[in-house]
């Protein structure tokens, strides 16, 4: 099986975004850098959000060098409500007016059993994980209203919908975004923007690059056998975001291996 980097180094460039414009939340690196690069290479141009300025310039600048639009957008999505609506303002200006495209991929996740969550850590939870897609919709949907046309593509987890013993506030979270792309769906689905949530299983990414034994262990009785690469997730946001999903609307797409259906073992 081919890696993650591997795969983002060869990818096959086509047109069935061109003409389009997506902001991706989260995206200086793992499954946000994947999907930004993904995008790219089917013809849309990007705004890849981060917080780190070297990190998030070094995805636009690979996504250039390989022949694709991208440019960076600095910000924490954590951050006070006004400043992510700044942020989507500027990211709409930097698309040259319009976000057709958005992929609320931005999340926190703390590992710790519920005593021992901080109150500064289920802050930034609820901020970055529930309160920024929230903001972010309210300020760009309108927008895709009034054009008659637009996706919104929320990241989830696999975790949304099982109980786990050291994580509860982290799937809580995720189990809310899946309920705001319901919601979202009904509101603005009939005005023609689609929204769908994307659950990522176990996946192999920068940020967990220390639990690499954790991951193979959670992973090895699954029909796929390994940890999810970033790439993996990100192929589904792009058929979700091209016109092949049209009739897509509200749900959730499990990229996990099986992870949250199956079990090869007793």
């Amino acid at each position: 099986m081919q890696t993650n980097e591997a795969l983002l180094g060869s990818l096959t460039t086509d047109d069935r975004l061109a003409g389009r414009t997506a902001l991706v939340t989260g995206a200086s690196s793992g499954i946000g850098e994947a999907i930004a690069r993904v995008l790219a290479a089917s013809g849309a141009r990007v705004a890849v959000a981060g917080r780190d300025t070297d990190r998030t310039q070094a995805v636009v600048d690979a996504i250039t060098a390989a022949g694709g639009s991208a440019v960076a957008v600095l910000g924490d999505l954590g951050a006070a409500p006004d400043d992510v609506r700044t942020l989507a303002a500027r990211a709409t200006e930097a698309l040259g007016g319009r976000v057709d495209i958005l992929v609320n991929n931005a999340g926190v996740y703390p590992n710790a059993p519920t005593p021992a969550i901080t109150d500064d850590q289920m802050e930034s939870l609820w901020a970055t994980n529930i309160r920024a897609p929230h903001v972010l919709v309210a300020a760009l949907a309108p927008a895709m209203v009034a054009r008659g046309s637009g996706v919104i593509v929320n990241v989830g987890s696999w975790m949304a919908r099982v109980g786990v013993p050291i994580m509860g506030l982290y799937p809580a979270t995720k189990a809310a975004v899946e309920q705001l792309t319901r919601a979202w769906a009904a509101e603005f689905g009939p005005r023609g923007v689609r929204v769908s949530t994307v659950a990522p299983g176990a996946t192999a990414t920068p940020g967990n690059a220390g639990s690499s034994e954790t991951l193979a262990m959670m992973t090895a009785g699954t029909p796929a056998g390994v940890p999810v690469r970033p790439v993996d997730i990100a192929f589904a946001v792009r058929w979700l975001a091209s016109d092949e999903a049209a009739f897509v609307h509200g749900g959730t797409i499990d990229v996990d291996g099986g992870l949250s259906t199956t079990r090869l073992r007793g």
